[in-house]
């Protein structure tokens, strides 16, 4: 099962690779007329400006397949050889996982478990595209949630929907930034 989808425009033709198992891995190419037509295509399914090659662009595709839901996280980025798209495949299924089931070693859960429960505090996750940042965030997410708990996230982007968690997706282009984001959660009573 593939994580991430690329198409990477080149002089002559397209590359596609699909990142399987964390490896990026070449499926084939493909010729460099189909370009214009996919990424065309794409940026119609995911909402985005079809005028507009000269910026990065972001979106999401939600798909219903065999009557799964599968979000697609869509990011396009202008090369000099054209735009290349990179496709994250984020299915909700698999994707919400408990903090044990995430890979960590218990005596880095047992740290989590006390900073996660004190009532002030900062957690910060950081580290490359596909190292478990949105993957320990969410299963924190299904550890804390409960009923008397406004628990509010500042996210870009929100990969996925958490029932209970009060989600809000940062937006640049129109100035909801996160710090901003900051100013507004405060003045929403948040517990976390």
């Amino acid at each position: 099962f593939a994580s991430d989808v690329h198409f990477e425009p080149f002089i002559d033709r397209m590359r596609l690779r699909f990142r399987v198992n964390g490896e990026l891995k070449t499926i084939g190419y493909l010729p460099k007329d189909l370009h214009y037509q996919i990424v065309n295509r794409i940026k119609v399914l995911a909402k985005l400006k079809l005028d507009e090659t000269r910026t990065p662009q972001d979106g999401r595709i939600r798909l219903l397949i065999e009557g799964k839901g599968i979000d697609l996280r869509i990011s396009i980025l202008p090369t000099i050889e054209g735009e290349k798209i990179t496709i994250r495949i984020l299915d909700p299924a698999v994707g919400l996982k408990q903090l044990s089931e995430i890979g960590v070693s218990d005596y880095y859960i047992d740290k989590i478990k006390k900073v996660k429960n004190k009532p002030y505090g900062l957690i910060l996750i950081t580290g490359p595209t596909g190292s478990g940042k949105t993957t320990t965030l969410y299963a924190m997410f299904q550890e804390i949630n409960k009923d008397n708990l406004n628990i509010i996230s500042l996210e870009d982007p929100v990969e996925y929907r958490v029932e209970g968690i009060n989600q809000s997706q940062i937006m640049p282009e129109i100035n909801y930034t996160f710090s901003g984001g900051l100013r507004e959660i405060l003045r929403q009573d948040p517990d976390i």
